[in-house]
């Protein structure tokens, strides 16, 4: 079986190791337009701040160490032009003798992933304006903080990756400003959850620009539409990513309404022979069923594992998103999996939600933390349906833990009885899971 894979990244370097363990004898070839194999884009900003001194931490194999250790074909600064799904071609070209050729597939995995957008800024002129998406970005970042010194930025952008960027720059003792359209950070959170963390940014001396956005701009200041200003030495965007879709667009697959490229429970396209991982798949939601997009890196790990099991014949199915994620900023944590508020409300689905708001763990020990956790289940059957917490320490526990409820199918009663382990450094005899449960009884 021979097997192509377009993109090299996160996606492309992980489904293709994972083919070659369940598929020993597949000739495997893969296609990136990066220079770098398989780097970890996550911990780009903790770079940015010096959290991570070596930046060549986030890389892993080199291509020639790769290529070896697994018998993989890697072909990098190479870009696929087209797909010829009659005769089961692609069109590449080296990126860097201009040179193109055609390779043929009987299987083809795209993982294409998407851009940085970039905001249409009047007036924009050499005030330099950095997007961070690829390591070359968080280098051009760098290398600018590095060379000239800046005293003050803007971050346009208050979602996860434009929050992470702030706490960096103001951690490299840059003064930052968010601007945000939206009424409040991290809006795709619940708002008592997003209060918590403005707070912590305002606190670190990170100020906000809200429901407003840049109207113009003359030499380094910035006009606001909302009537204010404020004079910046550079802007760092983070408004989302455009899916590279175009190519599977130009061969006829199929997009759906999140932009994404169509994929079943087996990440394969409306064409049998060609799959989609990462960023560009559009999948499903666990509890509607409806399309979704999750840009995550649990996510194209677990759809590399798919792939590279349905190519060996002994498949198993991608459940649906959940789509639970975590970010640090400053001394909190904030952690999210299922449904918000807001999303619940737009589904019209009734429910109702249990609060703890308290210690983390024992308050007589000298290390003890504070959380607030907001669970979210249904109104009839009771089934958890969602969850948030913010807080100093053990977010990342509680979260897991009910996102391992929701897919159990556990009720909110259910974790009142959840047997968790209790110790005064960890939790106490009543786990914060276990109060929201009780709370709801």
């Amino acid at each position: 079986m021979k097997i192509v894979i377009v993109g090299a990244i996160a996606g492309g370097s992980t489904v293709a190791a994972q083919i070659r363990r369940a598929v020993p004898d597949a000739e495997i070839t893969l296609f990136g337009r990066d220079p770098l194999l398989g780097y970890g884009t996550c911990g780009m900003p903790y770079v940015i701040g010096g959290l991570i001194e070596d930046k060549s931490k986030l890389v892993g194999s080199s291509p020639e160490k790769f290529s070896e250790q697994r018998d993989i074909n890697v072909q990098l600064k190479h870009d696929v032009l087209s797909i010829n799904r009659d005769n089961k071609t692609v069109e590449v070209r080296n990126m860097e003798t201009g040179q193109t050729f055609t390779e043929s597939y009987d299987k083809l995995i795209l993982s294409p992933g998407g851009t940085s957008r970039i905001p249409d800024l009047k007036g924009l002129g050499d005030l330099p304006l950095f997007t961070l998406k690829s390591f070359k970005e968080m280098e051009e970042i760098i290398d600018f903080i590095d060379r000239e010194k800046p005293q003050s930025c803007a971050v346009i952008g208050g979602g996860f990756i434009g929050i992470e960027l702030a706490e960096n720059f103001a951690l490299r003792g840059i003064k930052t400003t968010v601007i945000e359209r939206n009424e409040r950070i991290m809006n795709i959170m619940d708002p008592e959850i997003s209060e918590v963390l403005g707070k912590e940014m305002t606190d670190n001396n990170v100020e906000f620009y809200f429901e407003d956005a840049i109207e113009r701009i003359e030499d380094k200041r910035l006009i606001m539409k909302n009537g204010g200003n404020l004079e910046v030495d550079f802007i760092a965007a983070s408004l989302g990513i455009d899916l590279n879709t175009q190519l599977a667009v130009e061969a006829g697959l199929h997009i759906g309404p999140t932009k994404g490229i169509v994929v079943n429970s087996f990440m394969q396209t409306n064409d049998p022979d060609i799959y989609t991982i990462g960023d560009a798949a559009e999948c499903k939601d666990w509890f509607t069923g409806k399309p979704k997009n999750v840009k995550l890196a649990w996510h194209v790990h677990r759809q590399s594992f798919i792939v590279a099991r349905h190519l060996a014949g002994n498949p198993v199915e991608m459940n649906g998103l959940l789509g639970s994620t975590i970010t640090k900023l400053f001394s909190l944590t904030a952690a999210m999996t299922g449904h918000s508020a807001k999303s619940l409300s737009d589904e019209g689905i009734e429910f109702d939600t249990s609060v703890y708001e308290g210690r983390t763990n024992a308050g007589y020990y000298p290390d003890h933390g504070q959380i607030l956790l907001r669970i979210h289940y249904d109104r009839e059957s009771r089934l958890v349906l969602g969850a948030q917490a913010v807080g100093d320490k053990g977010i990342d526990k509680r979260i897991d833990v009910i996102a391992t409820a929701i897919m159990g199918k556990m009720t909110i009663d259910d974790l009142a009885a959840l047997e968790l382990c209790y110790s005064p450094a960890y939790s106490s005899p009543k786990d914060p899971v276990n109060m929201v449960g009780y709370k709801a009884e």
